[in-house]
Formats: structure tokens, sequence, C-alpha cells
């Protein structure tokens, strides 16, 4: 048994992170504090209110702590170390951390564009927006009110003529010299100025061009404003959020049903709304919403862009907040602000988070019921244990023998684990032998598996016929786990769905099952998934592949020169048509490497 009594007399009463062990060495606990030792003494406390708690510390065998300068500080080494141990009692968030901008390049005539990823000095950025579908929406709007170019530069560069955008009017066209740098520049900053969320500056700007135009009896121009006024006064009476005090804010909602939490995030960029993205974090059954939100609010926000304006609706732990804003301020270099009992407007989109929220939950608590019933389905049919619960599938994936690739993808806990799956690059082999690609990517996972990393799968799908279970079945008996019951699925006549035939390892004949049963829906949903999966990767890969430039292969061509020569040209196509002295004129690239370069190319 743990006596915590020689650990806890020793702890500081000073702020830090306490980490939680078990006897396997896991860290199954992080936990921060204002006072470590007040703290983590609560944890052994004769009474504890939590079944889950009373859980969590009957497995500790092992306390470690580091203290910290402040309760702020301890909040982002507890980020961290959440992060890293993704440990068993937290509650846990997906670390989402590409979520999409909006960029206006720095060039001469800035570029609109989607942008994922670390920003780069000169660009402007606008967001981050919940999805990519809103970024898409938004560059649609932007380019049909400012009409900015959204071509590659690499393109841009190279236009003879205006493309099609110029004709349904999405584009002014400055690849060809159709609208002025002045011109150009101020639809770049009444873009800019909108995406702040000053629409009202912009058409007043826009009045007074269109004006100064009809004074003038040039009538084409003063339409071209008028246009614009109408659609953003579209947009503007599309946007209750008008009603908002401040341009920039998040809106978080939590509810919890059966069991289950689900965390609401609204948008609001530049006075509008972009959309809301649904949470479902891990391990959280158990644990109250404040404990949830709190939880979503240090993992989401550590390290990330923070609005200055959080509205969550509900206390926190005494200090929670203030240690959060502190953090925040810190991060942004602003004052950041956590408003927990919002009013007016602001509680009107709380609730209409709280509702996105719990039409998102009921959404995915039906979706499991059903995933569950196909599962139970699925283990009458094949007469599977009743503890069948993990299931992987393979499937291999090539064009010809090219870029061959193999898939893996989880079916557990009643839903895909898209965290889990795995592509395999299948090299060494004979092109186009699936049963050689087939050995190679399970012998190296269930290898690994056989010698402790991972987990064990109650079943394993193999996307093919009898031969491919047969190669399945000498793997695992190579491996050291013959236990594991396999499956081989293999279309059935003309390749229909709902024809499939199930083969086993110790059967002659294959097995059918009903094209309306559950358990064969689930199949199929498994077995589509791997092989979507695989195809994704393949493509890429041959992608890749055939878009290697013949420059690479080059001594003493490198990243910069490559670019400089590809833009220059426009591509290879043009470096190859180019003559030697034209390759030449190309910064960086010399009369003897241009020859060489010539050389090589023909």
């Amino acid at each position: 048994m743990f006596d915590p009594k020689p650990i806890l007399k020793n702890l500081p009463s000073l702020p830090g992170v306490y980490r939680m062990i078990n006897a396997q060495d896991e860290v199954i606990y992080v936990g921060k504090a204002r006072d470590i030792k007040k703290r983590v003494t609560s944890y052994f406390q004769k009474n504890l209110p939590s079944p889950r708690t009373r859980m969590m510390v009957s497995n500790i065998v092992k306390i470690e702590t580091t203290v910290t300068r402040s309760e702020a500080e301890a909040l982002l080494l507890e980020n961290n170390l959440i992060k890293s141990f993704m440990p068993r009692y937290n509650v846990l968030f997906r670390d989402d951390k590409s979520y999409p901008y909006i960029a206006l390049t720095g060039d001469e005539f800035p570029r609109l564009a989607f942008h994922r990823g670390s920003q780069r000095k000169g660009n402007e950025y606008f967001g981050p927006f919940p999805s990519s579908t809103a970024v898409r929406e938004s560059i649609q709007l932007l380019q049909k009110v400012f009409r900015l170019r959204t071509c590659e530069n690499t393109v841009f560069a190279n236009r003879s003529r205006p493309c099609l955008l110029y004709q349904i009017e999405r584009c002014t066209g400055p690849c060809v010299g159709y609208i002025s740098s002045e011109d150009y520049s101020r639809d770049v900053a009444h873009a800019s100025m909108f995406l702040q969320g000053r629409e009202q500056q912009v058409m007043d700007e826009l009045g007074s061009k269109m004006a100064e135009a009809a004074e003038q009896q040039n009538y084409e121009t003063a339409a071209v404003f008028r246009d614009r006024i109408q659609s953003l006064r579209q947009v503007q009476a599309r946007q209750f959020v008008s009603d908002f005090n401040i341009s920039d804010a998040d809106v978080i909602a939590c509810i919890e049903q059966a069991g289950e939490h689900c965390v609401n995030l609204v948008m609001i960029r530049g006075g509008r709304q972009l959309g809301d993205k649904s949470f479902f974090p891990k391990n959280a059954e158990g644990y109250d919403i404040a404990t949830t939100v709190e939880a979503f609010l240090e993992q989401h926000y550590v390290d990330r862009s923070v609005p200055p304006l959080i509205i969550i609706g509900m206390p926190l732990e005494p200090g929670s907040a203030s240690a959060l804003e502190e953090v925040f301020t810190e991060q942004a270099g602003r004052k950041i602000r956590i408003n927990c009992n919002p009013i007016g407007d602001k509680r009107v989109w709380l609730k209409m988070a709280q509702t996105n929220a719990e039409l998102a939950l009921q959404q995915r608590i039906a979706q499991q019921a059903s995933q569950q019933g196909r599962l139970l389905a699925l283990r009458e049919a094949l007469d599977l244990s009743d503890t069948t619960e993990r299931i992987e599938c393979f499937d291999i994936s090539h064009t010809m023998g090219e870029a061959t690739v193999a898939s893996c993808v989880v079916f557990d806990k009643g839903n895909m684990q898209n965290s889990e799956y795995r592509r395999y690059s299948i090299t060494g082999i004979e092109p186009g032998d699936d049963y050689a690609a087939m050995r190679d990517v399970l012998t190296r996972r269930y290898k690994k598996i056989a010698a402790g990393e991972g987990k064990l799968p109650d079943l394993v799908f193999i996307d093919g016929g009898k031969g491919q279970l047969g190669v399945a079945v000498e793997v695992m008996q190579e491996v050291g786990l013959p236990d594991i019951l396999l499956v081989g699925i293999a279309k059935g006549e003309e390749r229909k769905p709902g024809l499939e035939q199930l083969f086993f390892p110790d059967r002659e004949t294959p097995v059918s099952l009903r094209k309306d049963n559950p358990g064969l829906h689930l199949l199929q949903q498994i077995r589509d998934e791997a092989h979507r999966f695989a195809i994704t990767g393949h493509r890429a890969k041959r992608g890749k592949a055939r878009l290697h430039s013949s420059l690479e292969d080059i001594g003493g061509i490198g990243a910069k020169r490559r670019q400089k020569l590809l833009t220059r040209f426009g591509g290879l196509d043009g470096v190859k048509n180019a003559s030697i002295d034209e390759l030449a004129q190309v910064e960086g690239i010399s009369q003897a490497l241009a020859e060489k370069i010539y050389q090589e190319l023909h």
C-alpha cells in the first residue's frame, strides 16, 4: 500500500505542477496548483466525493512535483506535460495546431490565399477560422467584392493574357496590367479593413469614390463601386454579431449528457461570425463542466493565437480565470479577458453555442449507439466473443506496382480511431506483388505489438481473399501471435457492395452476410475507410515522385537556385527550352553552371 505521509510532509507550499504515477511507472494524472502541499494533500482525505478520483488515488505509487515561480508558469508546464504523457485521468482534447487563416501576401500585387502553418514576415494574416470551408467562403466573398488575385506567383509572373477569374469579374487582371498598382493597393487596403471588421469605413470610402466617379460622368466605374457597396451591405445584414462592442472574441459552451462532454467554440473575427467547431474530450466522464472548460482553455489556447475576449459563462476554480488571463495576456502581448458572466448580446451568443453543443453531442451519442448496434450484430453474425472491441483492417494500394502504400485503420471504443491510423510505404518487393506487400506491412506492425509496443487487436480484417488471408496467417505464426482472429474480405460478384465474402482460416467455404445486416455495414465502413486511407497515401506518394524535378539531380543546384530558375522560366519545361545564355542570366547561375544544366536536361 502506498503511504503518502512521507511525501506530503516534505511538499512545499509553493506554486507548481504535480504528477501522479502508477505501478507501471506511467503518469496517470498531471495537475497544477497555487499551493502544491495543500492541493496534493486534498487527494488523500478519507471521504473523497468523486469515485473517479478515488480510483485514481488507489493506483498511485509515486508522486513527483516541480516548483514554478508562479501559477501562470505552472499552467504552461502542466499543458506541456499533459500533451507529452496523455494521462488517463486528465481531460484530454485533440491538439489541433493547424487552424486555417486568410493571408494577404507582401508582394507588389498582394495575393489572397488560404494558409496553414507558420506565419511569414511581410504577410498579413486574418483568423484563425474554425474550418477550411469558412476560409474558402470568405475568400470567395472577398474575390466577389474586391477582386484580388489568388493565383500563385509563378503563374502570375508568366501570364500573357488574363485568366477565367478576370472574365467572370473575380479579379482585376493585375498580371497583365489591367489595373494600376495604386488602385490595386487601395482594393487590398479595403479587403484588409473588411477582415478587421471595419466594414462601415470601407463603405464610406467606396461611397465617396462612387460619388466622385459619377460627378466625372464615369458611370461604369461608379457602378462598380455601387455593386461593391451593395455586396457589403448584404454581408452586414446577415451579421447579428454587429451588436458586439469588440471585434474579436471566442464564445465557449460545454454540455454534458450520458457521461459524454461536448465543448462548442464559436469564433468571431473582425466583427463577423466565422462559424463554430465542436470538441469531444477524452477521459471527461466523472468530471464537472467547469473542469472540462478549464482543461479546454489550458490545452487549446496555450501557445496559440488568443482573441481579446473569451466568453465561457461559468465560474472556474478560484484563481484559475485570473491565472489563465495572465498567461494569455503575456503570450499575446495585449490584455486578454475571460468573461464568466456574460450579459446582453454576449449571453445570446453563449446560448447559441450551448445549442450547437447540444446538437453535436446528440448526434455523436446517436452515432455511437448505432455503431454499438452494428458491432453487436457483427459479433453475432461471425460468432465472435462478447469482448471483441478493437478491430484493425489492412489494405494495399498502388498503380501498376508504382508507389505501393499499405494502410492500417482502427475501430475501437465504438468508433473509428483516426489518431491510430498508420500508413506504410512498401519498398524492396516485386512491383505489383500484393502478397509480398501484405506480408511486409503485417510483419512490421505485429512484430512490434508482439514485443509489447502497442495494443493487441481482437480481430484483424484483411482486404483480400484466401491468398491474402494465408499470408496473414503465416505472418502471425512467425511473429508469435497465432491466436489473433483473422478474416479476409473479398468483393463479391461484380464487386458490388453487399456481396462481400468473408474467409476464415479454419473454414473451407466463405461466409456471406445479408445485405441488410448491420454487422456487414460496419465491416463495409471499416474496409472502405482502409481503402480510402491507403489510396490517399498512394496518390500523395505517386504525385511526389512524379513532381520530382530533374533539376534536383544536378550538382550545384540547391533549393534557392532551383526556385529562381523555375520562377524565371515558369516551370521545368521553360527551363528545358531556355538557351545557355538565358540560363546564365538568372541570378546565381554562372556560365559554366548554365552549360552544365543545359547538358543535363538535353
